[in-house]
């Protein structure tokens, strides 16, 4: 499986994340069948066109209103449309997320909640092409791991239906701030938005690490053309690379060993509710586990000892979830290795229907099948049997697995 690596050149739209893909090779009934599905058809026409800047080739993505609506639609709307659109659901958690995203952003910066958001630009028919299309071409590609660049963000002026805004504009650096994405910046950039708030959420909520990989090879790559003059290339590439990370392991090595990091903070004022709800947070957020327990701290008050193992290339997010989360004024933090099994995720057929199940590699070649917690308790609840009978008619059905995805 391959990784996809966006390149901001220097900075970041929809519309040329757009066309990189289609010229890297997505089809374009893979990026408009979401948005007929959503039943948005009628309203747009799009095109990819062969097109240039500063005399490098790409495609522009041009999309253009053909009902001649104006409406704007607010985040309560675009939830609607896609929370009861008939979508794949991984697919409707990417498009839910970027959205979601955009609308606290907004909302933060204007001081309303989000639910109130009224888009303007971001809910007019090409931002919800542009960002749709971006997220089934994502889907269709399925990358291990999806990495990027910093951006820039650009300076001077532009103009909104907000009225002129000083660059880089209010929800940019809302979602900047709120994702913890690192930007580079340059005294003597050139006037104008490099990055839009959309081009922004995308990466934001698709991106897996904001460090390009030190080793790779580059397999295929699309280039995406903006619509903006610059004395520079405006455009974006998006690549299908083979990654050659420490992390990445050869299949036939097993068990693999990986860095994580370790942090951990003892909290003694804060409730027993809200440290339940920190450590969710963590656990939503990507922890690979969390574990707390109750400790006796200075002063004889009971306090609690919290360790999170967490993906290396987060730390800094998660760093920063201690802060704004908790009321810790510190974290030990360090850095170990693990020795782990590969495993893969997938789907066994049996009587109960399709059940989510994982397998897990040995050493010596062999094979286990475990069923996800989850669905064993469904069925317990559902059909009134022993947790053993459940797990004793999965593994008899060990040889209809379908995997989801490659060893990892």
């Amino acid at each position: 499986m391959e990784d996809v690596l966006i390149e901001c050149s220097p900075g970041i739209s929809g519309d040329m994340l757009l066309g990189a893909f289609y010229d890297l090779g997505v089809p374009k009934k893979v990026i408009e069948q979401p948005l007929i599905d959503l039943g948005l058809k009628d309203l747009y026409q799009l095109e990819f066109k062969e097109s240039k800047s500063c005399s490098i080739r790409g495609v522009k993505a041009k999309v253009e209103n053909i009902d001649g609506s104006t409406i704007k639609r607010n985040w309560r709307s675009i939830k609607e449309l896609i929370l009861n659109g008939h979508l794949e659901d991984k697919l409707k958690k990417l498009i839910y997320e970027v959205f979601e995203s955009l609308a606290i952003a907004e909302g933060k910066v204007h001081g309303i909640k989000s639910e109130d958001v009224h888009f303007h630009e971001i809910g007019a028919i090409d931002s919800l092409v542009d960002i749709i299309g971006v997220c089934a071409a994502l889907k269709y590609l399925n990358p291990k791991k999806v990495y990027c660049n910093e951006p820039m963000l650009g300076k001077g002026f532009v103009q909104t239906e907000h009225g002129k805004l000083s660059v880089p504009p209010p929800a940019v650096i809302e979602l900047v701030r709120q994702k913890n994405i690192k930007v580079l910046s340059n005294r003597d950039s050139i006037e104008g938005e490099l990055s839009t708030p959309t081009g922004i959420a995308l990466i934001a909520n698709l991106v897996d690490s904001l460090e390009v990989p030190s080793k790779y090879s580059i397999n295929s790559y699309g280039v995406g053309i903006g619509n903006l003059k610059f004395p520079f290339p405006n455009l974006v590439r998006v690549y299908k690379v083979t990654s050659f990370e420490v992390s990445s392991f050869n299949e036939q090595i097993n068990p693999k060993c990986e860095d994580i990091s370790v942090q951990e903070a003892w909290i003694d004022d804060q409730t027993p509710e809200d440290i339940s709800n920190f450590v969710e947070k963590l656990r939503i957020e990507g922890a690979y586990d969390v574990s707390y327990q109750a400790i006796n701290m200075k002063k004889n008050r009971i306090g609690f000892s919290i360790q999170a193992i967490l993906p290396i290339e987060k730390k800094e997010f998660f760093r920063r979830l201690w802060f704004d989360y908790s009321n810790t004024i510190g974290v030990r933090e360090r850095t170990q290795s693990r020795w782990i099994l590969l495993r893969r995720r997938g789907e066994c057929s049996t009587t109960f229907g399709n059940i989510k199940v994982k397998q897990t590699l040995k050493p010596d070649g062999s094979i286990t099948l475990k069923p996800e917690n989850d669905e064993v308790l469904r069925l317990k609840l559902k059909h009134k049997i022993s947790t053993y009978e459940i797990r004793k008619i999965i593994k008899e059905s060990s040889k209809n697995f379908k995997a989801f995805e490659n060893w990892k």
